[in-house]
């Protein structure tokens, strides 16, 4: 989309600071009212860069058949998860949604057709991590779903066309995990920092790539051996890094942060492009 011929499309999303692209790892969602040292490396964002017009959030908790974007004024809060406390299900987080950036990122991608949502809101892999980062839920946000259908390459080329968006003001915002393996979880160690080996190994060598900007070898996840199927056993909780990997301008500097473990079979690793670090 050409800026400057297409100036009416973008509406109150006019030309401002650059925002950054972050991948965040969530983990359990009592991240969402606990108190950690990855809540902490979450609430540290917030003064770390710059306020956004609004937040584009890709989950690893909403996949559908084709690809929607939520569009309605006030997305409610979603308790997409069992068997916690009571007090994680009375959380609300009622940021506004944009029914403009919907369409918006609507009008920008081109490669694959977007449908308007009226129903989803924000699931846990959104607000339990955008809750500490801006808790007063006073920056709209919508969240763009990922279709299960569409190939690792087709989810990077999505993620190419909304990189505009972040010359006008929206954080997009990513939230899933490196490694995420329920099934290995070693659950007497939950709350301990601790990854088992091919766990570790596969998380380094994923940092490697995308330092070295190798997006074949991170977009190609299948090609990497036994340790990579336990480490990435289905693909909704890594897929969010390929979206923020998409968003990458030539001028933005890689950093991570909460780079660290729990429970053998999780790593909590977030990424952070940002034009504006040094």
């Amino acid at each position: 989309m050409n800026h400057e011929e297409n100036r009416e499309n973008w509406g109150i999303f006019q030309s401002s600071e650059t925002q950054p692209s972050l991948f965040l790892g969530h983990g359990s969602p009592m991240n969402a009212i606990e108190e950690n040292e990855f809540v902490d490396g979450l609430r540290n964002l917030s003064s770390k860069i710059p306020k956004p017009k609004a937040i584009l959030c890709i989950s690893a908790h909403w996949v559908t058949d084709g690809t929607f974007v939520t569009a309605m004024e006030n997305p409610p809060t979603i308790h997409d998860f069992g068997g916690f406390p009571k007090a994680l299900f009375d959380v609300q987080y009622p940021a506004p949604g944009s029914p403009e950036l919907a369409k918006l990122v609507q009008s920008l991608v081109k490669s694959q057709n977007i449908k308007l949502d009226y129903e989803w809101g924000l699931d846990h892999g959104a607000w339990s991590v955008i809750k500490h980062i801006y808790p007063k839920a006073d920056v709209p946000i919508v969240q763009l779903s990922m279709d299960y259908k569409t190939s690792p390459e087709k989810h990077f080329q999505l993620a190419k066309e909304l990189a505009p968006l972040r010359d006008h003001g929206v954080l997009i915002l990513t939230s899933g995990n490196i490694v995420h393996n329920l099934r290995m979880v070693a659950w007497d160690r939950l709350n301990e920092v601790y990854g088992f080996d091919w766990a570790m190994e596969v998380n380094q060598k994923v940092k490697n790539w995308i330092l070295q900007g190798d997006n074949d070898s991170l977009i190609q996840i299948r090609n990497h051996g036994k340790e990579f199927e336990w480490a990435i056993p289905t693909a909704e909780h890594y897929l969010p890094l390929l979206y923020t990997l998409g968003t990458k301008l030539d001028s933005d500097t890689i950093s991570f942060f909460n780079d660290k473990p729990v429970a053998g079979a999780l790593t909590m690793t977030s990424v952070r492009l940002d034009p504006h670090l040094n």
